[in-house]
């Protein structure tokens, strides 16, 4: 079988999930690892990670997804906002209607990941009251992850769903 780890990172933490699903599958044969490219889409098995844009995956993957034909896929991805496996759901859902009918998801993880500062601003910005205090809250919470814990569920959710 031949696989290819395929991810989008627009802070590093989706790359860091990369890395552990790339050491994963370390002494198969990985025939691609890296950015969105056509290069992947020779491997059976297609692990794509993204970071969260709007509720879904940003573009790039998008784009990446639209050219699978039938190939297995496994997809990873990060967001900001974490801790609620119901919001993570629905960005996977989002997702798989990127992905041609023939083409068949094997597994999923996602986890909470560190934003940029401009966000943080945003939050600052705007007007005192409890959603403000949230968003803050939540900001400051996804600073530390991935964490090691994150990670470690994350080469999990691969093991579990495919044996490498």
């Amino acid at each position: 079988m031949k696989y290819a780890v395929v991810y989008s990172s627009r802070t590093g933490n989706t790359r860091q999930l990369a890395d552990e699903i790339h050491a994963l599958l370390a002494g198969q044969d990985v025939v691609y690892f890296g950015e969105p490219s056509e290069n992947a889409l020779d491997a059976q098995y297609i692990y794509v990670g993204f970071w969260t844009d709007k509720g879904t995956c940003d573009e790039n993957t998008t784009a990446f997804l639209k050219q699978i034909t039938a190939q297995k896929i496994f997809l990873f991805g990060t967001a900001g906002f974490g801790g609620s496996e119901d919001y993570f759901a629905q960005i996977v859902s989002r997702v798989t209607e990127q992905i041609n009918p023939a083409a068949q998801v094997f597994g999923t993880y996602m986890c909470q990941g560190k934003m940029p500062e401009g966000v943080r601003r945003r939050y600052e910005a705007m007007p005192e009251g409890p959603k403000k205090q949230m968003l803050l809250h939540n900001f400051d919470e996804a600073l530390s992850h991935p964490n090691e814990a994150d990670l470690n569920r994350c080469r999990d959710a691969v093991l579990s769903a495919h044996s490498v």
